[in-house]
């Protein structure tokens, strides 16, 4: 009789995760990686939502807001049992009741897990408002309202208070702080949707907060102490040029990253929305003669007017086989320095790119004229989108020049 020995289960991974106050690039490198991969994240959508758009596109992404501890905890040791890789979201795990919680329940059910540690949003928020709270010798008292009543005789007298709070409940921490004998005038700055496009700060002070905060709402932080008095000179974050402004971005999608990170830079809010499609031909015909007539010498010129119209035609030679020598003997012209860069990055130098206006109209207004003593071939192709002018294509005529125009 052989004995069988018996399998451990292959069971799944859970991990607690603190993605920060909002800012999706607070992530620490190893919450973003964890995040990617998962195969379930569940998160407080509300309130960490903005922070999880690295996540995989077909992971299952689980809205918790509401759900008792114990329900939360069912679902995922439900979740690893069946092999899944689980990723659940916090601020910071055990900064939070429920992180705590969940951390138990596991350590219970005999599941292992991992915990990594987020930017906490009483450390975060009063650094992007501008306010040194934490600064060296400074005596702090960190309130967090939402899990329980705190004795706010006890901790009203301290130098610097660090509360998260709703917007909603700030005018009510406030009046208890002062009841409990803080003076009406101590600086007070409420900061809510910290870290984000979104974020909002009112510096004001303790008998003020009530009317002044009036009209915000959403996740808020607030400072009470002598700190608050510097942040005219430390205000940083709101103070970027373009702060809050949404901007169109209409590129293409692979186009807009760029522009888009230079306008986060600044403080914007980009919102692309892509108003050109770069997709092949409806018939290959075209380009496929095209392409045949670049290595039989049909042409004396190629002008590219786009990057796009560069790419479309070095895919093409591609689909033969062929490489930047099918450029060879062939003169080329660049719209502009990006398109020439392009080109030279794939290992071709253009012969014609304009120094000054960098459009169809430049390019045109420094193109030869066709000399049928020194140019050996008359023809030039154009290869550029269906919605580009016909500027070029009718000036090269007038020049003397033949013209294979290819979209």
């Amino acid at each position: 009789m052989i004995a069988t020995a018996s399998r451990k289960p292959s069971y799944g991974t859970v991990a607690l995760v603190g993605v920060g106050p909002g800012d999706p690039e607070l992530l620490t490198v190893r919450a973003a990686e964890l995040v990617a991969r998962a195969d379930v994240v569940l998160a407080d959508v509300a309130r960490h939502g903005g922070a999880l758009t690295g996540r995989r596109a077909d992971a299952e992404y689980v809205d918790v807001t509401g759900t008792p501890n114990a329900e939360q905890a069912k679902a995922i040791v439900a979740h690893i049992k069946a092999g899944r890789s689980v990723v659940a979201v916090y601020g910071d795990p055990l900064s939070s009741t429920n992180g705590t919680a969940l951390a138990m329940a596991l350590t219970k059910a005999k599941l292992p897990w991992e915990l990594v540690p987020g930017v906490h949003e009483v450390t975060a928020v009063p650094a992007y408002s501008g306010v040194a709270a934490f600064a060296p010798g400074r005596v702090v008292t960190v309130v967090d309202v939402d899990d329980n009543e705190p004795d706010w005789a006890s901790i009203a007298s301290s130098e610097t208070l660090v509360i998260a709070v709703s917007a909603e409940q700030a005018g009510k921490v406030a009046s208890q702080l002062a009841a409990a004998g803080r003076h009406g005038d101590t600086p007070v700055v409420v900061t809510v949707e910290g870290s984000t496009a979104s974020q909002r700060s009112i510096t004001t002070t303790l008998d003020a907060v009530q009317a002044d905060v009036a009209d915000l709402a959403g996740r808020a932080v607030l400072v009470v102490g002598p700190s608050v008095k510097q942040r005219d000179k430390l205000s940083w974050f709101e103070n970027r040029p373009l702060f809050g402004w949404r901007v169109l971005v209409p590129r293409t999608k692979e186009q807009a990253g760029v522009l888009s990170e230079q306008l986060r830079a600044y403080g914007a809010v980009p919102v692309e929305v892509p108003t050109i499609a770069v997709e092949p031909p409806r018939t290959p015909v075209q380009m496929d003669r095209a392409v045949k007539g670049l290595v039989s010498g049909r042409y004396q010129w190629i002008a590219f007017t786009s990057v796009n119209a560069f790419r479309a035609v070095k895919e093409k030679l591609e689909e033969y086989g062929l490489d930047a020598r099918a450029f060879a003997g062939i003169k080329i012209a660049c719209v502009g320095e990006q398109t020439a860069a392009a080109v030279r990055e794939y290992g071709i130098k253009p012969e014609l790119v304009p120094s000054g206006d960098q459009s169809s109209e430049g390019l045109l207004a420094v193109w030869p004229e066709y000399d049928d003593v020194l140019d050996p071939i008359d023809r030039v192709l154009l290869p550029r989108a269906d919605i580009a002018t016909e500027t070029l294509a009718a000036g090269l005529h007038e020049r003397g020049w033949e013209v294979d125009d290819v979209t």
